[in-house]
């Protein structure tokens, strides 16, 4: 069986972090593990407090991980600060890690910050360059490539430049700012757009972490990276569809929407109940 890596924060309330990255890549066919960066405590509405772990301990984490079962691909998350950043690339490089995916996370499809400064240059320096693709949305394109995104054009533009400072594949996410589903993936000189249905979901939490988890799960299969990236599209797209509809805020995706199995079936008393609470209540949640 392959197995995939997730180095990444927790997210308590299920929908994104590590929890979202190990669900993806049980659905999408190999063994997840995980090297936490921190804990948080966070909800759909929002999140109130961050523990990060300490780069020995980290280091620690990876050690272990690499020295019994060794990860045919690694995801890379959120980790918020220059130390940790510098364990991660020191222990990915000591072990000759493969497929690495970055997902970049500094900004916000709101455009608000997330990490120190320290920080991001400390992943620039250190993590970008180890990468075989990194997946930024807009604002983190805009970032890294130092120019304003507003047009398809200008994420060709901006892609390759990322491309070619880091040297490695950059999956440019559309998302949201230029009204599209469309990412587009750079590469060795060319590029390739990838388009996406938009599906009329508002719970989007955790869509980031699960593209890029998706795509670490099929390099690590043996997928090429264009078939990665266009597997990976595929699954979120089926659960956004899914319409799983969580929590007070936006809510998280239904990862196991494809699962078919004996094991996750309910009771029939329980699908019973839930038949007469929808006819009593008129199907609200």
């Amino acid at each position: 069986m392959r197995t995939a890596l997730t180095i990444a924060g927790s997210d308590s309330s299920g929908g994104a972090g590590i929890q979202a990255d190990i669900k993806t890549m049980i659905c999408n066919g190999v063994y997840a593990m995980s090297a936490v960066t921190a804990l948080t405590a966070q909800n759909t509405t929002g999140v109130t407090g961050i523990m990060e772990v300490t780069p020995e301990f980290l280091g620690e984490q990876l050690d272990n991980i690499f020295r019994d079962i060794r990860p045919d691909a690694v995801k890379i998350g959120m980790v918020s600060s220059a130390a940790l950043i510098k364990m991660i690339a020191e222990k990915l490089k000591e072990y000759h890690a493969d497929n690495i995916v970055v997902d970049p996370v500094m900004v916000a499809t709101s455009g608000a910050k997330l990490i120190e400064d320290d920080a991001v240059s400390a992943l620039k320096e250190y993590l970008l360059p180890m990468a075989a693709v990194l997946t930024p949305n807009i604002p983190e394109t805009e970032v890294l490539s130092g120019t304003p995104v507003k047009t398809e054009k200008d994420m060709i533009t901006a892609a390759k430049t990322i491309s070619e400072i880091y040297h490695c594949a950059v999956l440019c996410k559309g998302g949201h700012q230029l009204n599209d589903a469309n990412d587009l993936l750079y590469r060795d000189g060319s590029c390739q757009w990838f388009y996406g249905k938009r599906i009329d979901n508002p719970n989007t939490h955790g869509t980031g972490c699960t593209l890029s988890s998706a795509i670490a799960s099929n390099l690590a299969k043996g997928f090429s990276l264009d078939e990665s990236v266009e597997r990976a599209k595929q699954y979120i797209s089926g659960a956004l569809a899914a319409m799983l509809d969580l929590g007070k805020g936006s809510g998280p995706m239904h990862h196991g929407f494809d699962l078919r199995s004996a094991f996750i079936e309910e009771s029939t008393e329980n699908v019973a109940k839930g038949n007469a609470n929808q006819k009593t209540t008129g199907g609200q949640q």
